[in-house]
This record gives structure tokens, C-alpha cells and sequence, in this order.
């Protein structure tokens, strides 16, 4: 280490030509470094969505879910399979060990899918290669010159095509709006005249769409290529097919049925304002730079805009890119007042405007460096990776100061002459070894966080990854740039402390001198501290993580199951008014209802999520969005009573999903077989969970009461009739759903043909049962006589998780803490009687508190014996190496007082704050144990080497507390998005280093003198 150093200061052009590079290269890392709001949080996750008209919940689960799950059990790594059935769709996520590589687990799931014989017209397969998180971008087509047809029309084929090329995009969702078909609606009436059956004019018009191709002919010296177009283009050549002959006059379609453009029947749509609305929405491809992709496609649509029809616009409603800016600048406005603040603590605890630029230099090489080291490693510069710079931007010159700090002495304390070089070496040369181990100590600190899983793995590994890059770097400057700079900016020593110091040395010496006669006493108020600070554990509630405020507020809304679309759709605009009315805060509502167009998202038809954006907060009447959401929920609840609503945010409520398959801050999931039985536990324990202090939106999804036409097939008379049962099935598909019998081509539009039956012949039951059904032999039935109609009831949806049937209670909780909550609430469902063989279990956020909580009562005791090790190779002594590590319960003593007294929870950003806090905590200990044995070296008395040692050692050991106490404080006052999530994490080490320092400062001095390395015998021979 002493030849480096040397090396650097002898070499001092090579050094600055470093610095060059160093600059040059991190700013062109910052450049590329991936920029994004969050970091993904998302598993290895294929999901799976197939799409079977016409099933209900308990057939999908039978006929499509139950044979893919066989197929999927045993593919390698996979951590979770979970499926939802609903009308007509499946839904099946697989979830794979982390590490494991999406394009091997996708190959592995196609592999097993391909040998899966699904029932006849069920189609799906793999959704596109996104994560929960990949919604970046949403937009609604407004304008009145084209209706809601021409829209659709327009995103799905002029939109969405442009903006699926751009780079990073993984689909465009197209919701809302009607999707365009040509239909074919038979004439029963005269079906039955002319005796031409169903299945006849079916075929009929399939046969007559197809272009084909003959060959080639020779023609001389060319070649003719033969094509035979016989596709159908418009709706006069639907009717033109001829279907038969009735003596020599042809029949054709137009006899038959009336052929008009009409829409595919919905299973969603979208509101805006309370007016329907046509939406999309731009997913980014798992692992894409978002900032990168969103610049795509703003650059996109601008070439599209161009394109639209007069008085059309894109106007967006939600660009994650807002986000993520607010998000970087919280951050580094934090870590900008950080760095100001550090250095006007610099200046007056130095006194030296020199020395105090030289330490504050360490901070942009240090972050140069650091990008570098995150565009080597894949991070992204997100709120949680910039946070953990943040955090750092005190102990990054912690080494710099003792460094700096020392050559200042030497400078201040040579009376020989001696040259600058030269005492400059010897100042660094002495702290070299404290300043290594302190540094590796607080780097040791942080490994813990590194073992986290889960979504706090993916939050704090980035935290942790930053801070040990930022504090190897500072080291590794520290001791080799720093000093170089040093003998280039210090000028001659001024030989008298600073105004500040001073001050502070008048009122410590009489402090210490006190504190070392009543030794006794001052140990028994920090045993009485530590006391206070278990008291105060026991009273500060536990959470996970803070909610993050997006700026967004999505309300959940959920009715009864057996409402049509139609009616949901009236609901939805009354309440879109109500709050448009009501709520002044509200700019702008954009609500979907049912399930989207790629399954990705299948709600039912009694499910609304509506998208709040609000004004900006200077317009608001109320202080905090709590206020605002409160005042929403009150209104709501008061003029629309049956009705469930809940409240999330568009990046919280994927998160909630991806974690759980449900949305809030506590899912509670009862296992079981039978439906009914699961329903009626989830009612009573909804019932039991909403009486418990904090819950709020407590609700379970209404999984009964969707009401089915049960039509059984008569089989006796359809087997006399000649017709099979899938024959009778293709029938009732074809005149209540519809069915495809094509598709017209219109340059690059598709558009589906579709035989159904008229409107009018669904008008109700009983006129959809006297339909007359033309068979083959040309006679006629009633389809009454075919069927029998029963109404029945039956589940909405159907989930599976390991292939075991749950049922979920979701409860968000407020004004309380989440680990109190769940506690409460476990012995109150212990109190439940419910039926043999169902069980629950607790997920969500909770779920994630709990194995972090574990994970860390694991590997921190671990990094405290990695400590103990590195303390214990520094100073060669066991006693020496405990005296220091006493400092960490004294630190804890403030920290846990600090989150008490601010009514912050205990949660993973505060235990974060902690792990920090017991490395600056430690390196105070490491800088005051080592000059105390430089001193004991020299032969003073002990109580000689504790008090100079002491006093020289005030100076940077308060520098270290209050650089990086002060470091944090921005973090404390930020309001923007993320500033939730490190407020708790400052709050600790504050607090922290509060006590730590007083404690450093008066304790450790006595337990020197106690216990300290071949002292003890002289001080008790000496009768202290």
C-alpha cells in the first residue's frame, strides 16, 4: 500500500491524465446507464392466456386449464403456477427461480405446450415477452369526425403497427371502442322456406373466400404466373354467392340474410369523461431502457399525428417518463443540497477553503466511477440505485476527510521544514490502515442487504450494489487521487483551528474530563438509554416498504356479477360525473371495464378500473392525496351504497398482482375445493377483517350469483333429427355468439366474416328458444325442441395456485402498521370455524416484510462476526475489537427514538438505515481506537493517551457524523415520488449518529481506559 501511494504522488501528470479519463469515461457510463422510476421488480414470469368461446368458469378450468397444468407441473425451476378461469378465457402464469433466463423458460413452456390437445376453437398461447411493469405509455383517440369504430379502426391499423416497430416495444393493447366485422344474419324464416340448413350456407360462404394460385403457363419467351382470386372483398360479394339452385333460379346469400358491417361482441370497453372512449396502451419489452422506449414512441406518434384524419388527436394520460423524471429529480435535488451541505461543513470544520475543496472532489470522481461500475453490472439509474448514491454522499469522504484532515495536522504540526511531498506521505501512510478497515467495514455492512429475495431484493440489492461501488471507489481515490490533489490545491497551514473547533474543544475538554471521573455514572445512562431504546422498539409499529405516491389514483370498482355491459357502462358514467362534479382535484377520468383485448388483464364485466389524473397540487383544496382518496371514498360510499371500491396506483396495483394474483396491501388466500364453501369462509372472514382498527377496503372479488342459460341438449330428439351434439353446439355458437366463417381482406385489414343470428332473435329467452332450425333434409324444428333451458348460478372466476383452488380476502391498511395488522387479524381468523381441509395463507406486502425480517436476523449477526473479524486483524486485539463494536447498540439507541418520535414505521428502508448506521457507527470507533494506540505507543499514561487522543480525535470523528447526518437531511424534507421510501432510512442514521457520536465522544474514552490493550493493570494500579 505505501509503494502505491508513493507511486501516485511521484507520478503526478500520470494522475492527472487518470482523472481525465476517469472523468470522460463516467460521463459517457451516465449517458448510457439505462434511466427508469423503478427497478424491475418483476420475477422470471411466462404467462399464458387462452382465449375459449363460449366456456364458463368451471369448463375452462376442466377442458383447458386442468390439462395445461398437468403439461406445465414439471418443468424445471419453476417457483409458482397460478391460473384464473373466467367466461371464456384462461389465464395461467408460471413463475421461474430468479437468475433462471425468460427466453430458456419460454422455450421450455412452448415445448410443453405443443404436445397439449385443447378443445376445437380454443386459441391462445405465450402473451408478449413483458413484465406487470411494462405499461408505459397510455393514450386515448379524441375527437368527434370519426365514431368509435373509425377510431378503433384507426389504432389497430395505423397506430398500432407504427409504434409496434419501435425499438423496446412489446405490444400495443388496444382497448374500448368496436372492433369491425362483416356479418352474415340469417333469415330463419327464409331458411326454412327455401329448406337450405344453417350448416349449408355456412359452408357455402367459407368455400366461396380463397384465392389460389394454378401454376405457370408459357406465353413465347415469358412465363405467365396463373391465379385464381376468388376472395370476397366487399359486402356485394357476400351477397352474390350462390348457395343452390331452385330449379334453374339461383339462390344466393342475399335471400338468405341480411349482410351489414357490424362489431364483434365486447367483453370490455372504456370510458373517458363518462363518454366512450377508444384506448391504447404501449407495453416495453422485459429489460428496455423505458426512458429510451417512451423518446420511440413520442418520436412515433409525431410522424402519426401527421397522418390522422382532420380533428383526430393522441392526447396521452399517462407517460411513465413523468415519473421517472420526478422521481431522478427528487433524487438528485437531494443529493445536489447533500453535496452543498457537505462542503460548507467541510469549510468550517477545516477552516480551510483549500482543504475543504480537496475532500468535496472525491464526491463527483467517486459517482463517476460508480457509473461505470453500474453500467459494468447492468444496473439502471433508477429511484432505489440513485438513492443508494444518496445515502452515500456522507461516507464518500469519510476517507477523504481523515486523509485530508491529517496531512492538514502534519502541515499545521511540522516545525523541521520538512517537503510537501514527503508530509504528505506520512499523513497517509499513517491513516492508511484505519481508513482501509473503516471503509471495508461499512462496505461489509451493506453485504447483508445483498442476500434479500423477492421484491426487496429487487429494491435494495440495487441500493447496496450502489453504496459498496460509491465507498470503493471514495476508498480507492482516497488514498491515491486525493493526496495527489492534495500537493497541487493545499497551501501553507495556517496553524490555528478553526472558529468552530475551537468552540468545541473549550466545551469537550471539561465534558470528558467529567465523564472520565464519573465513568460509573455515564455508563449507567447509556445502559438506561439502551433500556428506553427496547422500551421504544416494542411501541414502533412494522411495515414493509412506504407506499409510493405516483401521482395517480386508480379507484377499483366492483358490482354485482350478473350486470350486462351495457348497464356496467351507465354505472360507470354516473360515477365518472358524480366525480368530475364533486372532486374539483379530478382533471380527467379514463375507466376500463372488462377484459382487455390481448387477456392480459381479464376482468370481469362488473370490474371498472378508473384512471384519476389530477390537477396539479396547488390547485388542490387539501394537503395530501390520504385527503383527497379519503374525500373520494366518503363521496362514493354516499351516493352509490351496494357498490365496492378500492384504491390503488397503476405501478402499486401490478406489483400487488405480480405478488399475490390480488390487488392491496394484505391478500389473505383460502385454500379449497368447493366454490360454494370458499365464498362463504371469504365472506365471514371479510366480516371479521373489516372490524379490525386500520382495515380498509376490505373486500373479497363477488365470486357468485353470475347467472347462466343452461341449455341441455335433448339428445334422444337430436339423434332421431340427425344432427350430433357438436352439430347442435355449432348452432346455438353460431345464432347467440356468432361464427367465423373468413376473413375479408382489404389491403393489410383483416376483417373477421361472422355468421350470427339477428339482434332480434336475442331480444329474450323465450324468443331465442322459438327460432326455427332448417336441417339438412330440408325440415324444420324449434330450437325449443332441440334444448332445455334452465337458468342457474354459478362462480364469476375460478383461481388456482399449485393447482389447488383459492378464494382471496384483499384489505389495504391505514393508520396503523402492517405486521400489528396481520397479527391482530391471524388471531382473530384462528377464531373462525371453517371446514376440514381448507387452510389459509397470508401473502402481499406482508408476506415480503416477513422474509426480510428473517433473511436479516440471518446474515446481519453474520456481517457484525465479518466485522469483528476485520476489527480484530486491524488492531491484533479482542478487547479493542469489542470496545468498538459497543459503539452499534448506543447507535441504535437514537435511531430507534428517531423513527418513534417521527411516527415512521419500522420497516426494510429504516433497517437499511440501520445496517448504514452501524458501519459510520464502527468507523468513528476504528479512527479513535487507532490514534489512541499510535499515542500508547509513544509511552504517555493512559489517562494522557485517552485525553489527547480524544481531543485530537474530535475534530474528524464529528466531521464523519455530522458530513454524513448532513448528507441525509435532503432526503428527510424531499416531497417528490420516492422521497416516502429513503425518508425512513435518513431518520434512522440521523438519529443514529446522534446518539453514536455522543456516545463515541465520552464512552469509548472510558472503556479504553477499562479494557484497553495492556492498560487495565496500570489504570486499576493507579486506583481509577
Amino acid at each position: 500500500m505505501n509503494r502505491l501511494i508513493q507511486f501516485f504522488l511521484t507520478q503526478r501528470i500520470f494522475v492527472l491524465l487518470v482523472i481525465f479519463a476517469l472523468i470522460s469515461g463516467g460521463w459517457m457510463a451516465f449517458q448510457k446507464t439505462p434511466i427508469d422510476a423503478f427497478p424491475d421488480v418483476s420475477p422470471v414470469q411466462v404467462k399464458m392466456i387462452f382465449k375459449a368461446p363460449g366456456m364458463t368458469p368451471t369448463e375452462v378450468e376442466q377442458r383447458v386449464i386442468a390439462p395445461l397444468e398437468q403439461e406445465l407441473l414439471g418443468i424445471q425451476k419453476v417457483t409458482l403456477l397460478r391460473s384464473l378461469a373466467k367466461y371464456a378465457i384462461a389465464d395461467i402464469t408460471l413463475d421461474f427461480e430468479e437468475g433462471a433466463d425468460i427466453y430458456w423458460a419460454r422455450q421450455l413452456v412452448a415445448e410443453r405446450l405443443s404436445g397439449v390437445d385443447l378443445p376445437k376453437g380454443v386459441m391462445g398461447g405465450m402473451a408478449p415477452l413483458s413484465t406487470p411493469l411494462s405499461d408505459i405509455f397510455m393514450f386515448t383517440i379524441d375527437g368527434d369526425s370519426l365514431n368509435n369504430m373509425e377510431k378503433r379502426d384507426l389504432l389497430d391499423w395505423v397506430i398500432r403497427p407504427a409504434l409496434r416497430s419501435v425499438p423496446g416495444v412489446a405490444d400495443v393493447n388496444a382497448l374500448g371502442g368496436l372492433v369491425r366485422i362483416f356479418a352474415v344474419k340469417p333469415d330463419f324464416n327464409q331458411l326454412q322456406a327455401f329448406e337450405i340448413s344453417l350448416a349449408t350456407l355456412i359452408d357455402k360462404i367459407e368455400t366461396h373466400n380463397q384465392n389460389d394460385g394454378a401454376g405457370r403457363v408459357n406465353q413465347g419467351e415469358e412465363v405467365l404466373l396463373v391465379r385464381t382470386p376468388g376472395n370476397l372483398t366487399n359486402i356485394a360479394d357476400i351477397e352474390n354467392i350462390i348457395v343452390e339452385y331452385e330449379g334453374n333460379r339461383p339462390v344466393y346469400v342475399k335471400d338468405l340474410a341480411k349482410i351489414e358491417i357490424d362489431s364483434l361482441y365486447r367483453n370490455g370497453a372504456v370510458t373517458q369523461n363518462a363518454q366512450e372512449a377508444v384506448q391504447g396502451i404501449v407495453m416495453a419489452l422485459k429489460g428496455a431502457n423505458a426512458r429510451d422506449v417512451i423518446a420511440g414512441v413520442e418520436a412515433r406518434l409525431v410522424d402519426v399525428q401527421r397522418a390522422l384524419p382532420e380533428g383526430i388527436t393522441l392526447e396521452v394520460f399517462y407517460n411513465r417518463n413523468d415519473l421517472i423524471t420526478q422521481a431522478i429529480e427528487t433524487v438528485s435535488g437531494a443529493l445536489t443540497e447533500a453535496v452543498i451541505l457537505v462542503i460548507i461543513v467541510l469549510l468550517i470544520f477545516l477552516g480551510n477553503l483549500r482543504a475543504a475543496l480537496t475532500v468535496a472532489l472525491i464526491l463527483p470522481l467517486a459517482a463517476l466511477l460508480t457509473f461505470i461500475l453500474m453500467k459494468e453490472f447492468g444496473l439502471s439509474a433508477n429511484l432505489m440505485s440513485l438513492g443508494g448514491l444518496a445515502i452515500a454522499v456522507g461516507m464518500l469522504v469519510d476517507a477523504a476527510v481523515v486523509v485530508v484532515e491529517n496531512i492538514v495536522t502534519h502541515q499545521e504540526k511540522d516545525k523541521a521544514g520538512l517537503p510537501k511531498l514527503h508530509i504528505i506521505y506520512r499523513a497517509v501512510q499513517e491513516v492508511s490502515v484505519p481508513v482501509i478497515s473503516g471503509i471495508l467495514i461499512i462496505m461489509t455492512v451493506f453485504l447483508p442487504l445483498l442476500t434479500l429475495e423477492g421484491l426487496e431484493g429487487k429494491l435494495f440489492v440495487p441500493v447496496a450494489l450502489t453504496i459498496i461501488f460509491a465507498l470503493g471507489s471514495a476508498l480507492i481515490l482516497s488514498l491515491t487521487i486525493i493526496p495527489t490533489l492534495a500537493s497541487f490545491m493545499l497551501g501553507k497551514p495556517s496553524h490555528k483551528e478553526p472558529w468552530l473547533v475551537e468552540k468545541l474543544l473549550k466545551v469537550y475538554r471539561p465534558a470528558l474530563t467529567w465523564s472520565l471521573d464519573n465513568s460509573k455514572k455515564v455508563i449507567s445512562i447509556a445502559l438506561v438509554g439502551l433500556l428506553f431504546a427496547g422500551f421504544v422498539y416494542t411501541q414502533v409499529g412494522k411495515t414493509f416498504i412506504p407506499e409510493m405516491d405516483e401521482g395517480y389514483i386508480i379507484v377499483q370498482v366492483e358490482k354485482l356479477p350478473s350486470i350486462s355491459l351495457k348497464e356496467t357502462l351507465v354505472m360507470d358514467k354516473q360515477v365518472q360525473n358524480h366525480l368530475l362534479e364533486k372532486i374539483p382535484e379530478i382533471d380527467r377520468i379514463i375507466a376500463r371495464v372488462g377484459s382487455d383485448e390481448l387477456g392480459l388483464d381479464p376482468m370481469s364485466l362488473n370490474d371498472t378500473d378508473s384512471f384519476l389524473v389530477l390537477k396539479p397540487k396547488e390547485e388542490w383544496r387539501m394537503n395530501s392525496k390520504e385527503e383527497l382518496i379519503d374525500e373520494i371514498r366518503t363521496s362514493l360510499e354516499h351516493h352509490f351504497p351496494g357498490v365496492n371500491f378500492a384504491f390503488t396506483q397503476p405501478i402499486q396495483m401490478r406489483v400487488d398482482e405480480m405478488l399475490t394474483g390480488a390487488r392491496g396491501d394484505v391478500a389473505i388466500k383460502i385454500f379449497g375445493d368447493d366454490p360454494a364453501q370458499l365464498n362463504e369462509v371469504a365472506k365471514t372472514l371479510v366480516e371479521t377483517v373489516s372490524k379490525i382498527e386500520g382495515a380498509e377496503d376490505v373486500f373479497t372479488p363477488k365470486n357468485e350469483g353470475l347467472r347462466y342459460l343452461q341449455l341441455d341438449i335433448n339428445r334422444e330428439m337430436a339423434g332421431k333429427l340427425g344432427l350430433s351434439v357438436n352439430d347442435v353446439q355449432t348452432i346455438l355458437r353460431t345464432q347467440i355468439n356468432g361464427l367465423e366463417a373468413g376473413i375479408i381482406y382489404q389491403g393489410i385489414r383483416r376483417i373477421p366474416l361472422m355468421v350470427r343470428a339477428p339482434e332480434a332473435y336475442k331480444s329474450s329467452k323465450q324468443e331465442m328458444l322459438q327460432q326455427p332450425i332448417a336441417l339438412d333434409d330440408g325440415t324444420t324444428v324449434l330450437l325449443s325442441q332441440l334444448v332445455n333451458a334452465n337458468e342457474v348460478e354459478g362462480p364469476v372466476s375460478i383461481q388456482r395456485e399449485q393447482s389447488k383452488r383459492f378464494a382471496v380476502v384483499v384489505s389495504n391498511v391505514k393508520g396503523r402498521d402492517l405486521v400489528g395488522f396481520v397479527e391482530e387479524a391471524k388471531l382473530k381468523a384462528a377464531e373462525m370455524k371453517i371446514p376440514a381441509g381448507y387452510y389459509f395463507e397470508w401473502g402481499g406486502k406482508f408476506e415480503n416484510q416477513q422474509r426480510a425480517a428473517a433473511k436479516l436476523a440471518i446474515v446481519v449477526p453474520i456481517a457484525l462476526i465479518l466485522i469483528f473479524i476485520i476489527l480484530f486483524s486491524t488492531f491484533k486485539s479482542v478487547s479493542q475489537a469489542t470496545m468498538i463494536l459497543t459503539n452499534v447498540p448506543f447507535a441504535l439507541i437514537g435511531g430507534i427514538s428517531a423513527l418513534w418520535i417521527t411516527g415512521e414505521y419500522l420497516s426494510v428502508p429504516a433497517s437499511v438505515g440501520f445496517i448504514a448506521l452501524l458501519g459510520i457507527a464502527v468507523l468513528n470507533g476504528v479512527v479513535m481506537i487507532s490514534y489512541f494506540n499510535q499515542l500508547a505507543a509513544t509511552g504517555l499514561s493512559i489517562t494522557e493517551v485517552v485525553m489527547e487522543g480524544a481531543m485530537r480525535r474530535l475534530r474528524p470523528v464529528l466531521m464523519t457524523a455530522s458530513i454524513a447526518a448532513l448528507g441525509l437531511v435532503p432526503l428527510v424534507f424531499a416531497t417528490g415520488p420516492g422521497s416516502e421510501i429513503q425518508r425512513p432510512l435518513a431518520i434512522v442514521v440521523i438519529g443514529g449518529l446522534i446518539s453514536s457520536t455522543l456516545l463515541t465522544l465520552l464512552i469509548l474514552p472510558i472503556f479504553y481506559r477499562l479494557f484497553g490493550q495492556g492498560t487495565q493493570l496500570n489504570y486499576l494500579k493507579k486506583g481509577g
